[in-house]
């Protein structure tokens, strides 16, 4: 629990009229944004962290959130971008001695608002049944007409671009020069772990701005393409849908995660769709269809690629089958040395069952 002699009281509005009463945590003050539960039961700096929660507030359904505290090399990016925080059970002490400061002070230097001490059960049901909306928090006011008005202010996710938002503003580089390949990084929101992932296999990587045209990124001569993960509706991202239709005519090889996947779909013809709550956690089971062996997965997303679409493109092979929902978890191109899927094979948090994706983009770039 937090350590205050006096607790401030918060509220949470959904946009369907639902109101939930409880406690403030991090800065005091006003947020919203779309509403998503994460299931992980652990991880929660590195959720925090994942430029593809942008525009959202998260809802840890895990009891207790804060009690090892944060440590400064659990990060994804290099701030928080979530927009708000929801949880039941918030702790401002910790007990990790690695850690070096609490969630609280970590979330006050962000500005980051939140509410604990409301039945996040009750609220996850809630969102589960009725599907994602938009949310207001505030310790600032409780009044329904002003919890309403901020409420109108928070667009619509379907149809939202966000990448090019918490895009790198100019190029950098991660890895080794002297390394046998060099792969160019579109980042819509890339996590640092995917990058550590490509170093340790001996690829310099050039992350690239999101709008960065194809001639640009070609000039560096990469030896392959990755299409990285992010935030919003990737049917809104033209001049990424674009700049991918020309790396696969390069014949080069491309991987897509996340974002990149829905990216290298709707280059490749096929479709997307917002999900009625997505999926947030650690544990998705997906099936790899072309080994027949069945992965525990890390996800995160709110939109999807349509699974019939696949079945009128000969082009496209489904590889990757959601088996809770049986979603498209991800693909492979016939006619071009690229692939992607949904979820997340470098984790961060979560298992690790499916890093066998980033050998496999290398070993295409060995051939």
């Amino acid at each position: 629990m937090l350590k205050y002699t006096q607790r401030t009281e918060a509220v949470l509005l959904l946009e369907d009229g639902t109101l939930f009463k409880g406690f403030a945590i991090g800065k005091k003050g006003t947020t919203g944004g779309e509403l998503c539960f994460n299931t992980g039961m652990t991880g929660y700096q590195e959720i925090y962290t994942d430029p593809s929660y942008f525009g959202q507030v998260v809802l840890n359904t895990t009891a207790h959130i804060g009690n090892y505290g944060t440590v400064a090399q659990e990060v994804e990016s290099e701030s928080i971008k979530i927009k708000g925080l929801v949880v039941k059970g918030f702790s401002d002490s910790y007990s990790r001695q690695t850690a070096t400061e609490s969630l609280q002070t970590y979330l006050e230097k962000a500005n980051i608002v939140g509410i604990s001490d409301i039945d996040t059960r009750q609220l996850v049901r809630h969102i589960r049944d009725k599907g994602a909306m938009n949310v207001v928090i505030s310790s600032e006011f409780t009044d329904l007409p002003t919890l309403q008005a901020h409420l109108k202010t928070i667009p619509d996710m379907n149809g939202l671009e966000l990448a090019s938002l918490v895009s790198t503003t100019a190029p950098y580089f991660v890895g080794d020069e002297k390394a046998l390949f060099k792969v160019a990084v579109m980042d819509y929101g890339v996590k640092s772990s995917i990058l550590q992932n490509m170093a340790t296999r001996g690829i310099y990587c050039k992350i690239f701005p999101a709008k960065t045209t194809f001639d640009e990124v070609a000039a560096w001569n990469p030896d392959g393409y990755f299409l990285s993960n992010g935030p919003g509706d990737p049917s809104t991202m033209q001049y990424a849908i674009a700049s991918t239709k020309k790396m696969l005519e390069s014949g080069k090889p491309l991987f897509g995660i996340c974002l990149g996947h829905q990216v290298l779909a709707l280059a490749a013809g096929l479709t997307t769709y917002k999900m009625h709550t997505g999926h947030r956690g650690l544990n998705h089971a997906v099936k790899n269809l072309r080994t027949g062996h069945c992965e525990i997965t890390s996800q995160n997303h709110g939109f999807a690629v349509k699974g019939e679409d696949i079945a009128n493109n000969s082009n496209v092979e489904l590889t990757h089958l959601n088996l809770n929902d049986q979603t498209v978890e991800g693909i492979r191109l016939k006619n071009y040395k690229a692939f992607s899927v949904q979820y997340h094979p470098e984790a961060a948090p979560g298992p690790h069952d499916a890093q066998y994706l980033f050998d496999e983009f290398l070993e295409l770039m060995q051939q």
